[in-house]
């Protein structure tokens, strides 16, 4: 490994400590070399805090005169809720700056790189590039297409089935399985369920066993059948957003409403709500991804319309059986194998006693 990878892998690893806590922001990790030594190094911890250029900084002092940059994303330039990282670096003396990748936010976008440039400071795209894009995978693509990238999770039983017939569903997975959950959920800035979901679960969709924040916690209810004695109304976090369509009863809708709930009223779709509308309103709204958890009528819909970016299902060592029990994705299916929904860059590993496969879907262009 060369040493310029060396310290870039070295800036990722700290700039994925910020995981679930920085969007909309990107995680982004700083190195700053001098000879064959770290001086500094920092990391984006919080949504408004300083970059992770400015905490190296800090930590190099005058050391940075005459030093590297390494930096998992190319610095800004502009303004934003910080002042320019651009001016900080120049003013440290910092003498060279290796971003992994360029920024596509329009207000940065190479003008990052061209003003360390006119201010003398070497400037130039190093190592690592795809594992940089891939630790902000949700960054990217909400500010390229405007959409959060939405991860699909599962807990199933080995024979694929996420409740008995009689509708019994907890817990098919264990401690650690669920806990792992919870830290899915807290990486994501919102979590999607159906009103099936709801009704039979009653879920809270709140971040309790591990660290880390609740997401924004959106329900597709196209009947504004969600009961006003809900979990998700009586927990004590942000009102969720309830997603009806106008065929939602009038009454229905305002009960939620008095009830705290926030309504928005979308256009209708194959499972009620049209999700691609969904999809779109929760990127205006700057949600830059989504964790969907059930039920499998909104899996397929996810699905169908080509709206999934990433996969995670939960699998127990447990055989449950029966035709009428359900599945993780409902819908018509696949006719032809060769149209089946198929992983790229697939992970499997033990969760206790239980399995967790991974991994991104493939499309036609891929």
């Amino acid at each position: 490994m060369s040493g310029a990878a060396r310290w870039m892998k070295r800036a990722l690893r700290l700039a994925a400590r910020g995981h679930g806590r920085t969007s909309p922001n990107p995680m982004v990790g700083a190195v700053i070399v001098a000879g064959d030594r770290v001086v500094g190094e920092g990391y984006h911890r919080e949504v408004g805090g300083p970059h992770a250029e400015i905490w190296a900084l800090q930590e190099a002092g005058g050391e940075a005169r005459g030093a590297t940059l390494y930096v998992t994303l190319e610095p800004c330039a502009h303004e934003g809720r910080t002042p320019p990282c651009v001016d900080a670096l120049t003013a440290a003396g910092i003498d060279r700056v290796v971003a992994a990748v360029l920024d596509p936010n329009p207000q940065v976008n190479g003008k990052g790189m061209k003003a360390l440039e006119e201010a003398g400071v070497r400037a130039e795209l190093g190592p690592l590039e795809e594992e940089a894009r891939q630790l902000n995978t949700a960054y990217f693509k909400h500010t390229l297409t405007g959409l959060p990238l939405v991860s699909l999770k599962a807990a199933m039983s080995l024979d694929g089935k996420i409740a008995t017939a009689s509708g019994e569903s907890r817990w098919i997975t264990g401690e650690r399985a669920r806990r792992e959950a919870h830290r899915l959920r807290a990486a994501h800035d919102a979590v999607l369920v159906g009103v099936g979901t709801v009704i039979a679960d009653r879920p809270r969709l709140t971040v309790r066993h591990v660290r880390g924040r609740t997401p924004l916690r959106v329900v597709a209810d196209s009947e504004a059948r969600t009961p006003t004695d809900s979990p998700l109304l009586t927990a004590d976090e942000m009102p969720p957003i309830i997603a009806v369509t106008e065929a939602a009863p009038r009454e229905r809708v305002d009960r939620l409403k008095s009830a705290g709930a926030e309504t928005w009223v979308m256009s209708s779709g194959s499972c009620g709500v049209d999700l691609g509308a969904l999809m779109q309103r929760l990127g205006e709204r700057q949600v830059q991804s989504v964790l969907a958890e059930g039920g499998g009528t909104v899996a397929a819909t996810l699905l169908e319309s080509d709206l999934v970016d990433r996969v995670y299902f939960f699998i127990a060592p447990k055989l449950i059986g029966g035709k009428a029990a359900p599945s993780p994705v409902d819908g018509a299916g696949v006719d032809k194998l060769a149209d089946a929904w198929r992983l790229k860059r697939m992970r499997a590993g033990r969760i206790g006693e239980d399995i967790l496969i991974s991994g991104d879907i493939a499309r036609q262009s891929d």
